[in-house]
């Protein structure tokens, strides 16, 4: 198959973890792949990279500008780059968690701007939000980030019914906790309080220690080629035995006894 009738993908946040894995399974999967990051990166095999900070409206028109010049479409794009936020809520400014937004959901929202209009006028397209379980249940020591992961999914569900008419679909894609570098992309409050601190790096270590038997980034890559070559996507694709069972958990159950499952996951005492 020539280039010029491959399928075409835009993977952000592609130089390691879920967004590398994610663009090498499309690779294998015959897209012609186009990655983003935020510093040089060597292209890999099947695969450009372009630099590209979401935070940065230039800096987005510019990548999506280059892809379409080069190919002349867009069939899928992948918002995948993100950052993490450890800590108490009250740990962390109002301008670390506008950061926090910045990339996490106004990032998407302006890769969404820049493809939009490519894939109105070729009436196709699909746009592949990485949300997480943390878009579905609440996430001490996590809460900024689970914020964005929320709202993510209010937006995404939202813009799939406005650009259906178009012959597009927005998808989420659910992973579970994932076997990445823990310290990759993550910040940590930048207030800390001592009355914190204990608790704080307990549900650090907790963190780390579920990161390690986590999901193998390769589980939610093939979720996303699942969710990017169905001919009637669903809305949200879980990622793993774990999303699966926490979607179901959340839908499913009385919401004390989630509140009382999370606080045992989580390791808080049973009454609080």
């Amino acid at each position: 198959m020539t280039d010029k009738n491959r399928s075409v993908a835009l993977v952000t946040g592609a130089s390691s973890g879920i967004g590398l894995a994610t663009a090498q399974a499309l690779v294998k999967a015959g897209y012609r792949v186009f990655g983003t990051s935020r510093k040089p990166v060597a292209n890999r095999p099947g695969m450009t990279m372009l630099i590209c900070d979401v935070a940065d409206e230039a800096s987005v028109q510019e990548a999506v500008a280059e892809v379409v010049q080069q190919t002349g479409r867009l069939d899928l794009v992948v918002n995948n780059a993100g950052i993490g936020l450890i800590g108490g809520a009250e740990e962390s400014s109002i301008a670390q968690a506008q950061r926090l937004f910045d990339v996490n959901v106004f990032g998407v929202a302006r890769v969404a701007n820049a493809v939009l209009p490519v894939m109105r006028k070729q009436k196709s397209g699909r746009i592949i939000n990485m949300s997480s379980i943390l878009g579905l249940i609440p996430a001490p020591y996590n809460a900024f980030y689970a914020s964005t992961k929320h709202a993510l999914e209010g937006y995404s569900e939202s813009l799939d019914h406005e650009v259906r008419n178009f012959g597009i679909r927005v998808v989420l894609v659910q992973p579970g906790v994932t076997r990445t570098s823990f310290e990759e992309n993550l910040t940590r409050a930048d207030q800390p309080l001592p009355d914190y601190a204990s608790e704080r790096a307990r549900s650090e270590a907790l963190m780390r220690k579920w990161v390690e038997t986590g999901d193998a980034p390769e589980v939610v890559a093939d979720m996303v080629v699942k969710a990017a070559t169905a001919k009637k996507p669903k809305l949200r694709y879980s990622a793993g035995k774990q999303s699966r069972q926490v979607r179901s958990l959340r839908r499913y159950l009385p919401e004390r006894l989630v509140d009382s499952l999370l606080r045992k996951v989580n390791e808080f005492p049973a009454t609080a």
